[in-house]
């Protein structure tokens, strides 16, 4: 009798098992359905971090050797003209070693996302003096004396980074809910860990440098992140997205201090941006569909370039 029992107890568990399983899975099928059409698909947000994976490549990469992908991995530019003005910067030994591991970091996710997607050959990328001279004039409304040189010395170089990481971080962030496969989604979410822990590294060693000043402008170092934030969020043109080292302190951490290590809102989450605030940004004209800046002939990609033909 125990046996019979036994059988008849594990029967009725696989019944009711069953019947949670596909009431569960019809769940999913009606939520699926029910789901609004993405505006864009899988590969097409995989395939835009490109644009931002190409450019910090070559800019580290000249920043820490003075050569870049056309040396070290010229398989992954898919024939894409060589950037415009990048060239070794005179950094410290400690920031070199930083800047050379990131560049080689952004080899890997070059590689990872084009073995994921085909993707599209690097794009024609402004990494001159005179490229990031204007980011900075239009940073503090004003030309600066002489134009900035993100090539000069450490501190203006660091300057120089915290341009461009945040933006594909924020992008990454952006991207993720929108994610239908687990294949993008996992992608996704490895690039972003490595991407937000290069944008830290580069605000911890700029925040501890937080009051000196940039020669020779008399500004410090404070007021260019906090500057270049704002100049992002006027571009990006969709509220408050960025902050600087030093915020007020009902921006800080709960509201509680000025120091602002980490950009993140309210409940400490990161800022989300969509690829037209992106492109906005890139674009150092407040328009997606005017290109400039970083991408002097405008971004890769289908998303970027439906921009470019509209």
């Amino acid at each position: 009798m125990a046996l019979h029992i036994s059988r008849v107890t594990a029967s009725i568990v696989v019944l009711l098992a069953s019947l949670f399983l596909t009431q569960e899975s019809y769940s999913s099928i009606v939520i699926a359905n029910n789901a609004s059409t993405p505006k864009y698909s899988d590969y097409e947000l995989v395939e835009f971090p490109l644009n931002l994976e190409y450019l910090e490549a070559e800019f580290y990469l000249f920043g820490a050797l003075g050569h870049g992908l056309d040396v070290l991995a010229p398989n992954l530019t898919g024939g894409g003209p060589p950037p415009i003005g990048a060239k070794l910067a005179n950094l410290d030994i400690l920031d070199r070693d930083i800047i050379l591991q990131f560049g080689l970091q952004e080899i890997g996710h070059l590689r990872a996302i084009k073995s994921t997607v085909k993707g599209f050959p690097r794009p024609l990328l402004d990494l001159s003096k005179a490229s990031f001279a204007r980011i900075m004039d239009n940073a503090f409304g004003r030309p600066l004396h002489p134009p900035f040189d993100p090539y000069a010395n450490s501190i203006n170089y660091l300057l120089a980074s915290y341009v461009i990481p945040y933006v594909g971080l924020t992008g990454y962030v952006g991207a993720n809910p929108h994610l239908q496969t687990v294949t993008a989604k996992k992608l996704i979410a490895g690039l972003l860990g490595v991407e937000s822990a290069q944008d830290a590294v580069f605000r911890t060693l700029l925040y501890e440098r937080r009051a000196m000043k940039v020669h020779p402008y008399g500004e410090t170092v404070a007021e260019f992140t906090n500057r270049i934030s704002a100049l992002r969020d006027k571009l990006g043109n969709e509220g408050l997205k960025d902050e600087g080292l030093v915020v007020p302190k009902e921006l800080g951490a709960e509201g509680k201090v000025s120091g602002n290590i980490l950009s993140a809102n309210k409940d400490s989450l990161s800022y989300p941006r969509t690829p037209e605030e992106i492109l906005r940004i890139l674009y150092d004209t407040g328009d997606e569909r005017v290109p400039g800046g970083f991408f002097p002939k405008g971004a890769g990609g289908a998303i970027a370039r439906s921009y470019l033909l509209s």
